[in-house]
């Protein structure tokens, strides 16, 4: 393929290649050609012309395929405009005489036609540069045209289209003879040509004026006759030029029209021509007046479908603005049309019509108007209802009979009023809460008008207005309520009439089936009434029988409905129906007989209504109140109706059938076994038409087909934009709410706007089909057996087109009870009973109808499926096998080659994989088969699901597949789409299958890649749109696997242009393919996307391309799309589109992302709803000319959509959550860049927009996104301001944004979402000034007033729930608020506590606190009666709780679960606060209330009980907030005395909370949430500890029994044994030892122990990891006094064991010499065991000395050696000096005086002195003076007198090397205060000895005057220190110092001479005196603990 790029084609490697790749190689060359000739050199190219033009015209006459004379075409065309266009014309001539060839062969045609393409691209590029050549040209083509067989018609309609194109007005003279031509051929045989025809005839319009002036009504006709037996393909393209064609007549261009003059045609006149063909079909106006009169016969669909969707064409051509002018005319046009007669001559037609006109409706209104344009529109739709409805009223009141053809009228207006009906439904759910003006404005009266259809005679007006006012409570939820006590009114007070009873029962079945969808729901006792309304219109049915059918049918409509509410509801009311459903039935088989034996027709009619009606409400109930089936009374029941029913079923209604038929398909098919054979005959006889004259098909076929196999049966037309149409022409029936007025209740399928039940006599068939396939797997081998040969025998018995009909009845059976089988896994039974089953399906594979050789090839496969045996399998290939190699006939051959398919497919791989090479062969040889383009495609869809099935194991047949489907995408003709597609399917399958070795280099799999390659370019350059779509989708896989090889500057820009295509699957696959990309490489998509946007606004192609990508990029089109899409796949791709882009390119494009959610935001509805009325009549027409003018498309079509700008507020949220991510500069605006908080203002604003905006959708956003905000900036300083923050300037917009939340009639979830902002906003700190803070505390205040108000104060609109939900978050809200104030008290978090005086938010709770403790403890109190186990059940009261009614428990406990943590918290602040509710002046009464509902205490059963059962187990999902709340609550409480003792003298609680702490930390890991549960420990331990001291001075007092009673309370009593489970030590220790072990791993013995361990050096821990160690090391060192001398014995092992270990890791030399937080809790750990009384206790003395003595030892093992040399800088040596003198000081000699201890401190100590860090120095000179001083003497003497020479000898020193650095001066300092400490020690007879030792060692530091003066600062601190130190011993010890002082005489001269001099200078300084004291009376290296 390398070979093939290259400007000149390399005819030398063309010649080596072998026959079969040339086309191959020649087209990769063209597609090189074709890249490379746009950015060649001209220069290069004008030297090469020459050759390259004789390359490619050589080309032409070398039969080239569909694709390649394309690209052919296209370059020498671009060739020429490129080059020099010399040799242009002769070019020209050489393919006018090849068209002329009279050559007819099939051989000569692709020279012809790529002569033809030629010509076409030739006059598109160049176009008049081609001069006066055209004529010819075009006649030519012309002349070619009448002999052409079909593919050449349709190449030249192509080419003609693209010469029109080109030469545009200029070639006006051939106009007619091209429309001449080409109009014939509209109605041609082939669909292809009739397609190219419309599409040649839509460019000829664009010029050709008379097309729609003096033609027009003969273009309509025409194309009315084109739209006959057409396929979609042509339905698209004809009504495309019809609906244009009808546009430009009423508003021609501007050029043209300045042309000639011409007679415009009027809107009525275009109309009536387009309702002519609706309504007439292609018969033409000429017919005679007679047929007219007799009716004629029916407008075929095709015809009626086509001309929707012209109407749709029409109107969008047009466009948005002229639709909202000319509303109203259009409305009564469409409306109209589904009056007349004609459309609605039969029931069946009459749906179909009321669906075409829908769709024009919904097409146009719902895509092209605005919301407030909508709004308009819904008006308009109301009058025109309300002026039907006095129409109809007219006819009913006339009672006279003087109007005789009101009965007519009366049931057209019937259709009239369904579609209106319908729309106005749809247009207000799609607005939504922006509805709200609609229903709000008096003078519109939507819901007066939707009402009063109630009444209307026609059953199906009444369900339209039922289903119309079911969207509007959907869409504005707070008139649900309302509207069903409306019709409860209504229907009490109309019970006479029958049209009401009927209509108001409608409508309430209809609100009820919408409750669903309104999460608000309603309230409980709505349920009440309509039960007790549904009883009376029951039992009042049989007084009046003029009424008695409707009020049975109301009724249990009614019953049906309320079943939809759910278990929870129907619950309370379940003995009532029982008892209803019992009165229906006959209690016995005798009733029964003597039943049958009376009664006429109407009795029979009613009762059999009513039975229906019963069963249908069972059928809702089972289906919609599972939980309630599980008692066997009602299993009975239900039973006891179907016995019953088998025996009268047989002669009974069809309506009773069927609902028979779906409760039975609920329930479980064991409960009725007995019934079996009863059923199975009755269920046969029904898809066997036995009893049913007509021929009457399944409608479950297509859906028990695989969804793969569309391409075969042609349903993939149900995923276009005209599916609800397009539906009408492949399905005989169509649904109507009438046929079935139950599903006015139930849930509407996906993708359905409006349910639309089936006839009644289809969807019995399919009740029957649907309950055959579950009941089938049940049924034993014999009747299935029975059952197939009945089958075989019924279609023999058949004929014609009853055959038909019985057999695909027939298959859909077997099909679902093939699919049964395989659901339950069950076999298909033995020998006989499959070849039974394998005649039946063999017989269909070569039936003449595709469907059924579908449904057979799906039916093979799923048996194969069943059985699962590989002989029989084998068996069934080897038959189609057979078959393939000696059929001829095109159907045989399709039917066995999808069985092949079909049995890979659904036995996999593995199970087939014998066959595989032979169906591949023979699969292989019919897709060659080029005369039947349908076995073509049938034989690649197999190969399809082969390759899909097989997977790796088809690995060595991808080679020759491939090369076949290439070899077929270069020669298939393109009109043969289905082919094409199917090689679609089989390239994206044969990718999967090579799948990640694509990306590899070997020379197979580049040639494997580059045919991918070149097979996705072909069928991208397809014109038809789902190829494009199978192209898109397989470069899809391709990048999947190997991205590096998929161009996406070339794929970007093809995507983009496909996102405004027509077609719904290209649109889709192409932000399929979008989405894929922008995963992986966002940032590329968008640039390439822009270039685009750029390349077509610089070149003149600019109208070919029909792009929307301005400056916003490919974002702005796809946040435009979302406007206009309804496709729901489609929306969710594009919503994860942008999420991957803005996830990748949102923070470093922040200015343009925030800017797009702007615009999106502020578009406020009313961009295109300008005031046309005024000037409408005196309008220009130059004005009236321009609206098609080009000046619309640039700005968007229509004003965002809500949904749109719900999205836009989440991605708002994105993006600060991904900058908080990102950077967290984005918050601090010193910083400059493109940063966040920047764009605060815009932020807010956009927040306050969407806050406060109709829909409440976007309120939610706006809500949380403003919370987001002031969560992120909170803390934000404003530089400018110092002491404020930025958000403070924001705080009106604020209280703006949160203030229309709390309006009475605002929803509950808004209002509590507004509640949780507001508690962020105080709690936030911003706001400094109370009085400022008081606006959004009011907002909190009157919501706390409504929760005061209990229950039934105010007239409810929604559930209970809703309102539980509203009043818990105005609790929390508070709770958050109190929590907030006292974190500020309690510690400033933050700047918090300096912005907000601390008692201001106190101000704001305070007054509220009496009512709020209550309320929050009234929650609380539900909240753990809530949480109890299922089976206590039955304790909880009856009726309710504070805040929740029994029967919404389930909603309830959710809201109850998301608001109890900070209420708790609340709570027990201010339990701790007023001492549990006694400062509050009642005293105790909390107390007294909690004691008197839980036998237990307070906390044990409330609190505790609460937070430990969350504790225990906190879901994963549960936030950690919810867990910190409740870990601070038990903080708080455990701060009160009273919790403390309760937790205290409650051993087992506090066991309990330690053991639920500990399953905590093992789940959760944030630091903040095990800090938080030490501090709980800690608080245990010490209540402990209190409590224990109590009773020591308690027992103290009265004396005597002490002894044992300290056993009681002390833990381990005489043994010393800890129980686990109920010891609070061995608890805490657990707990304690689990977090040291998490943050130091190295404290672990055993980890140390395993071989795979490196000693670790100490290091520095994080901050939070030294908080936690400290605080753990501190609890630990606290529990030994918990425990009896024994027990401590104990654990004292362990505590010191790992005080030890904590030292010894975390003594870390700091750079400032700090000591880490855990150093100096270990060291205040050891001074706390050490110096406890347990060391006195005689018992335990002897445990104790080892245990200290080891402990030192340990230490000084850590403290080896080595640690003061240099290689081992990291340890601090001086946190283990400091921990070896504790040791010495605090123990008693005996213990530590032991002589390998005392050798080794003193080891340490002269290591230390030794050591060259003065630091370490001077701290041991510390250390070593309190050593010196202990009152022990046997403790100290031995080291004073191994230390001290050395400490001498040190100090003497100090004279040769003067200390030279403050550190080293202060070492020397240090040394001399031991020095003295020990002269003051030493007995007065020594003092003259120790003396001598310190005076002259002072006094040689002193300097001499001229060597004071240079000396360096320290030096001279030294002699100043020496000064005065001597200054001060001489008065202390007078007489030794004299002594000292005359044994030397030098001695004192220096001295005096110093004094002298110090005398001197400080006279000089008593000018200025500055009493500086040189002795530092405090060390300056000090411990932030004192341990001594």
């Amino acid at each position: 393929m390398e070979l093939a790029h290259s400007l000149l084609l390399n005819e030398d490697a063309l010649a080596q290649i072998t026959e079969a790749k040339r086309p191959v190689f020649i087209f990769e060359w063209l597609r090189f050609l074709n890249k490379v000739l746009v950015a060649a050199n001209k220069v290069d190219v004008k030297e090469k012309q020459k050759k390259l033009v004789e390359q490619l015209t050589g080309l032409i006459s070398s039969n080239p395929g569909p694709p390649t004379r394309k690209l052919l075409a296209k370059n020498l065309a671009t060739l020429y405009s490129i080059g020099d266009t010399f040799t242009v014309f002769q070019t020209l001539d050489k393919c006018n005489d090849i068209i002329k060839n009279k050559d007819d062969t099939p051989a000569y045609l692709p020279t012809k036609l790529a002569a033809v393409a030629c010509v076409g691209a030739f006059y598109e590029r160049m176009g008049r540069m081609l001069g006066s050549s055209f004529p010819e040209t075009i006649n030519n083509l012309l002349k070619a045209l009448k002999n052409a067989e079909s593919q050449g018609r349709g190449e030249i309609l192509l080419s003609l289209q693209k010469v029109l194109s080109g030469l545009g007005g200029a070639a006006a003279s051939c106009h007619r003879d091209i429309y001449k031509n080409a109009r014939s051929l509209l109605t041609d045989r082939s669909m292809a040509v009739r397609c190219a025809v419309a599409k040649c005839l839509l460019e000829l319009q664009n010029e050709a004026v008379f097309m729609w002036t003096t033609e027009l009504e003969n273009v309509a006709t025409l194309c009315f006759k084109a739209l006959e037996g057409s396929t979609y393909g042509v339905r698209v393209a004809v009504s495309n030029l019809l609906g244009t064609v009808m546009a430009t007549a009423l508003m021609p261009k501007q050029a043209a029209v300045m042309r000639q003059n011409v007679k415009r045609a009027t809107l009525e006149e275009v109309l009536e021509l387009m309702a002519t063909g609706f309504l007439r079909g292609g018969s033409g106006f000429l017919k005679s007046g007679g047929e007219m009169l007799k009716g004629g016969g029916s407008v075929s669909r095709e015809v009626r479908v086509g001309v929707t969707q012209a109407y749709v064409v029409f109107v969008t051509t047009l466009g948005g603005q002229w639709l909202e002018r000319n509303f109203a005319t259009f409305l009564s046009h469409v409306l109209e049309l589904v009056a007349h007669p004609r459309a609605t001559q039969t029931h069946v037609e009459a749906v179909y019509s009321r669906r075409c006109v829908s769709f024009a409706l919904r097409a146009t209104l719902g895509g092209l108007l605005g919301e407030k344009a909508q709004i308009a529109a819904a008006k308009e739709i109301c009058q025109a209802i309300s002026k039907q409805m006095r129409a109809v009223e007219a006819v009913v009141s006339d009672s006279s009979g003087e109007n005789k053809g009101g009965a007519a009228d009366v049931s057209a207006s019937q259709h009239v009023m369904v579609c209106a009906l319908k729309e106005l439904g749809s247009l207000v759910q799609s607005l939504s809460a922006t509805a709200s003006p609609l229903i709000q404005e008096p003078s519109i009266g939507l819901l007066e008008t939707v009402t009063s259809v109630l009444l209307h005679p026609s059953m199906a007006a009444r369900l339209a207005a039922a289903w119309c006012l079911r969207c509007v409570a959907v869409a504005l939820p707070y008139q649900l309520t309302p509207l069903l006590d409306r019709c409860a009114e209504r229907i009490n007070t109309l019970k006479s009439s029958p049209e009401a009873v009927s209509g108001y029962s409608f409508a309430m079945a209809a609100l009820l089936g919408g409750v669903h969808q309104c999460p608000l729901g309603i309230p409980h006792s709505k349920g009440k009434m309509v039960v007790s309304i549904a009883e009376d219109l029951l039992r009042s049915a049989a007084q009046n029988s003029r009424l008695s059918l409707h009020r049975t049918q109301a009724g249990w409509l009614l019953l049906g409905a309320l079943m939809t509410l759910g278990s929870s509801l129907v619950r309370y009311h379940l003995p009532k129906m029982l008892l209803l459903w019992r009165n229906v039935f006959p209690r016995s088989q005798k009733e029964l007989e003597a039943e049958k034996a009376r009664g006429d027709s109407f009795t029979w009619q009613v009762t059999l209504e009513g039975r229906a009606g019963a069963l249908c409400a069972m059928r809702s109930f089972v289906a919609h109140c599972p939980e309630l089936l599980t008692e066997d009374v009602i299993l009975m029941v239900l039973l006891k109706c179907c016995q019953i029913r088998f025996y009268e079923a047989l002669n009974s209604a069809a309506m009773v059938r069927l609902r028979l038929y779906d409760i039975l398909a609920l329930l479980p098919p064991k409960t009725y076994e007995g019934n079996f054979s009863a059923l199975l005959r009755e269920l046969v006889a029904e898809f066997t038409l036995t009893d049913n004259s007509a021929n009457t098909t399944t409608s479950l076929l297509r859906s028990l087909c695989h969804y793969d196999d569309s391409v075969l049966m042609g349903s993939w037309l149900q995923e276009t934009d005209h599916k609800s149409i397009e539906d009408q022409v492949t399905f005989l029936c169509s649904g109507a709410l009438e046929h079935d007025p139950s599903s006015i209740y139930l849930r509407v399928p996906v993708g359905e706007a409006i349910p639309g039940p089936l006839p009644l006599g289809v969807s019995v068939i399919d009740a029957s089909v649907a309950l055959f396939g579950v009941v089938f797997p049940h049924v034993s081998f014999k009747h299935r057996l029975q059952m197939l040969d009945h089958f075989a025998e019924c279609i023999k018995q058949a004929k014609g087109v009853r055959q038909q009909a019985v057999q695909l009845n027939i298959f859909t059976a077997v099909l679902s009870a093939l699919k049964g089988l395989a659901e339950n896994k069950s076999t298909l039974g033995p020998e006989e009973v499959r070849k039974s089953a394998l005649a039946l399906v063999m017989g269909a594979l070569d039936n003449p109808n595709p469907i059924l050789r579908c449904a057979a090839g799906e039916a093979l496969g799923r048996m194969a499926q069943v059985v699962g045996e590989a002989t029989f399998i084998a068996s069934m290939a080897q038959h189609s096998f057979d078959k393939l190699k000696s059929a001829r006939d095109v159907v045989s051959r399709t039917g066995h080659s999808l069985a092949l398919g079909c049995l890979h497919r659904y036995v996999g791989g593995i199970g087939s994989g014998q066959h595989l090479k032979t169906s591949v062969s023979i699969l292989l040889a019919l897709a060659q088969d080029g005369t039947s383009h349908e076995v073509q495609t049938w034989a690649l869809h197999s190969l399809a699901l082969i390759v899909d099935s097989s997977g790796p194991m088809y690995r060595g047949y991808v080679e020759p597949t491939l090369s076949l489907v290439l070899t077929l995408l270069l020669t298939v003709p393109p009109s043969h789409t289905e082919v094409h597609q199917c090689l679609g399917r089989c390239l994206g399958a044969l990718i999967t299958t090579v799948g990640p070795e694509l990306q590899g280099n070997s020379a197979t799999i580049s040639t494997i890649r580059s045919s991918c390659l070149v097979g996705c370019a072909i069928m991208q350059d397809h014109s038809d749109s789902l190829v494009q779509a199978a192209a898109i989708s397989c470069l899809q896989q391709l990048h999947m696997f190997a991205p590096r090889h998929v161009n996406l500057s070339s794929l970007v820009p093809c995507l983009c242009v496909h996102l405004c295509s027509s077609h719904l699957l290209l649109r889709r696959a192409a932000v399929a393919c979008l989405r894929q990309l922008a995963q992986r490489e966002a940032a590329e998509v968008c640039a390439y996307a822009m270039s685009l946007a750029k390349k077509a606004g610089d070149s003149k192609e600019s109208t070919t391309i029909n792009l929307n990508i301005t400056e916003t990029g490919l974002e702005g089109v796809l946040f435009g799309m979302l406007d206009r899409e309804t496709d729901r796949k489609l929306c969710s791709d594009i919503h994860d589109t942008l999420g991957h882009m803005l996830s990748s390119l949102a923070v470093e494009k922040l200015s343009h992302w925030l800017k797009l959610c702007k615009d999106v935001l502020a578009a406020s509805t009313g961009i295109n709803c300008t005031s046309y009325s005024e000037k409408k009549d005196e309008m220009d027409d130059d004005i009236m000319f321009t609206g098609l003018g080009e000046d619309d498309k640039s700005k968007p079509s229509v004003a965002p959509r809500w949904v749109t700008r719900v999205f836009a507020a989440d991605c708002l949220c994105r993006i600060i959550h991904l900058c908080e991510n990102a950077d967290k500069t984005h918050f601090d605006l010193a910083a400059a860049r493109d940063l966040l908080v920047l764009h605060l203002s815009d932020l807010i604003r956009m927040a306050f927009m969407a806050a406060t905006d109709h829909s409440n959708q976007l309120r939610m956003a706006g809500l949380q996104a403003l919370e987001d905000i002031i969560k992120k900036f909170a803390s934000v300083p404003e530089p400018e301001f110092p002491g404020h923050v930025i958000l403070e300037q924001y705080q009106a917009n604020v209280g703006a944004a949160l203030r229309p939340a709390f309006s009475p009639d605002t929803p509950s979830d808004i209002t509590a979402k507004a509640c949780q902002v507001c508690s962020a906003w105080i709690g936030s700190g911003v706001v400094s000034d109370l009085n400022d803070l008081r606006r959004v505390h009011n907002l909190l205040v009157s919501s706390l007033d409504k929760v005061q108000a209990g229950r039934g104060s105010s007239s409810q609109l929604y559930s209970e729930s809703a309102t539980t939900m509203e009043k818990l978050a105005v609790l929390k809200a508070w709770a958050e608020v109190k929590r907030g104030h006292l974190t500020d008290d309690d510690e400033d978090m933050g700047d918090e506590g300096d912005i907000l005086p601390p008692d201001s938010l106190i101000m704001l709770v305070q007054p509220e606190l009496p009512s709020l403790s209550r309320l929050w403890l009234a929650a609380l109190r539900d909240y753990a009666l809530l949480t109890l186990p299922p089976e206590f059940a039955s304790q909880l009261p009856p009726e309710g709780g504070a805040f929740y009614t029994p029967e919404t428990i389930d909603t309830a406990r959710l809201h109850y679960r998301n608001s109890w943590a900070p209420v708790l918290h609340a709570v027990a602040l201010w339990l701790s606060n007023t001492d549990f509710g006694a400062s509050e002046g009642r005293p105790d009464s909390v107390l007294v209330l909690f004691l008197a509902m839980y036998c237990e205490s307070l906390l044990s059963s409330c609190f505790s009980g609460i937070s430990i059962e969350f504790l225990c187990f906190p879901r994963p999902e549960e936030p950690i907030e919810r867990v910190m709340s409740c870990l601070q609550a038990l903080c708080t409480l455990l701060e009160s005395p009273r919790a403390r003792k309760h937790i205290a003298e409650d051993q087992l609680l506090a066991v309990e909370l330690l053991n639920v702490l500990h399953r905590l930390l093992l789940t959760r890991d944030p630091p903040s949430v095990q800090l938080q549960v030490t501090a709980v420990v800690q608080e245990t331990i010490r209540s402990a500890h209190d409590h224990l001291d109590q009773l020591r001075s308690s027992k103290g007092v009265e004396d005597g029994g002490e002894k044992e009673s300290a056993c009681v309370v002390e833990e381990g009593g005489d043994t010393g044994e800890l129980q686990p489970g109920k010891s609070l030590v061995f608890a805490a220790m657990e707990l304690l030892v689990f977090l040291l072990v998490r943050h130091l791993p190295q404290v672990n013995t055993k980890a140390s122990d395993s071989p795979s361990h490196l000693p670790t050096k100490p290091q520095q821990l994080p901050e939070h990891s030294n908080r936690l160690v400290a605080v753990t090391v501190s609890i630990l060192a606290e529990l030994p006094a918990l425990c009896s001398p024994a027990g401590s014995m104990t654990i004292l092992p362990t505590v010191l064991f790992l005080i030890c270990g904590v030292l010894k890791e975390t003594a870390v030399k700091t750079p400032e010499g700090s000591v880490p937080l855990p150093v100096s809790a270990a060291l205040q750990g050891i001074k706390t065991i050490i110096t406890s009384p347990l060391g006195r206790v005689e018992k335990t003395q002897q445990q104790w000395t080892s245990l200290v003595r080891s402990s030192l030892a340990s230490v000084l093992f850590c403290l080896s050696l080595d640690c003061f040399e240099e290689t081992e800088p990291n340890m601090d040596v001086v946190s283990m000096l400091t921990a070896i003198t504790l040791f010495l000081v605090s123990a008693s000699a005996e213990l530590v005086g032991v002589t390998a201890l005392q050798k080794g401190c003193m080891e340490r100590f002269r290591n230390a002195l030794n050591s060259s860090d003065p630091w370490v120095q001077a701290r041991c000179y510390q250390l070593l003076l309190s050593v010196f001083q202990h009152s022990s003497r046997a403790l100290s003497t031995p080291y004073i007198h191994a230390l001290a020479p050395l400490l001498v000898e040190k100090l003497k020193g100090v004279e040769r090397a003067r200390p030279g650095t403050p550190a080293e001066l202060q070492a020397v300092q240090e040394g001399v205060k031991v020095l003295e400490g020990l002269v003051a020690l030493g007995e007065e007879q020594n003092r003259v000895q120790l003396l001598a030792l310190l005076v002259p060692t002072l006094i040689s530091y002193l300097l001499d005057e001229n060597a004071f003066s240079t000396a360096p600062p320290s030096s001279k601190g030294l002699h100043d220190f020496a000064l005065q130190n001597l200054m001060r011993i001489g008065p202390l010890y007078p007489a030794a110092f004299k002594t000292v002082m005359g044994a030397a005489p030098e001695l004192k001269t220096r001295l005096e001479t110093a004094i002298r001099a110090n005398q001197a200078s400080n006279k000089a300084k008593a000018a200025a005196r500055q009493a500086q004291p040189t002795v530092q009376a405090t060390p300056t290296i000090k411990l932030k603990t004192s341990f001594f």
